[in-house]
């Protein structure tokens, strides 16, 4: 039974944990709660502009924001209604953050970013390594706010532990395998 309850203790504090860095995209489904109002608390899809659509305040961006940054931005918009309003922000589908895998493995295409993956685990989500796959060239594209970055990783290196680093996934990331 401890083992049990020790298990479920570290899932609850690791999507805790998640949930804090998380920031909210385009077609992610989620919950608000204001505390004592069950008439203005809902399920919204977030629109493909970021926005989502609550009743007293009308619109409102969401995406780039975490739950808990959405929140005090929702109490801040009902307190010209609400006497102190509370507020909870909870996610419940991540469908907006995704990364692709193209090129040389065997299911290439787009993937829910649901957690922390790294490229490794990214490429065995895409099924493996295609045959004549160039592992020492492997590109990821990301987004940064001057444009593209592009990242040349050598998996053979990472495989065999001499100095690569197996790097950490970010939403939009495009991995190209040669």
């Amino acid at each position: 039974m401890k083992k049990l309850f020790f298990i479920f203790f570290i899932l609850f504090y690791c999507s805790l944990v998640f949930a804090e860095k998380y920031l909210i995209a385009p077609e992610d489904v989620i919950e608000v709660n204001v505390w004592k109002e069950p008439d203005i608390s809902r399920v919204v899809l977030v629109r493909p502009d970021g926005k989502i659509s609550l009743p007293l305040i009308g619109d409102i961006q969401a995406q780039g924001k975490t739950p808990a940054n959405l929140a005090k931005d929702l109490e801040k918009a009902f307190s010209q209604y609400l006497e102190n309003p509370v507020v909870t922000v909870i996610i419940q589908q991540i469908n907006g953050a995704k990364f692709y895998v193209l090129g040389r493995v065997n299911q290439p295409g787009a993937y829910p970013l649901r957690s922390e993956i790294t490229l490794l685990q990214a490429i065995a989500i895409a099924g493996g390594f295609a045959e004549w796959a160039k592992k020492s060239g492997v590109i990821i594209l990301r987004k940064t706010g001057k444009g593209d970055e592009r990242i040349v990783v050598n998996i053979e290196k990472i495989i065999k532990g001499k100095g690569a680093m197996d790097i950490k996934l970010q939403p939009g990331d495009r991995i190209i395998v040669p």
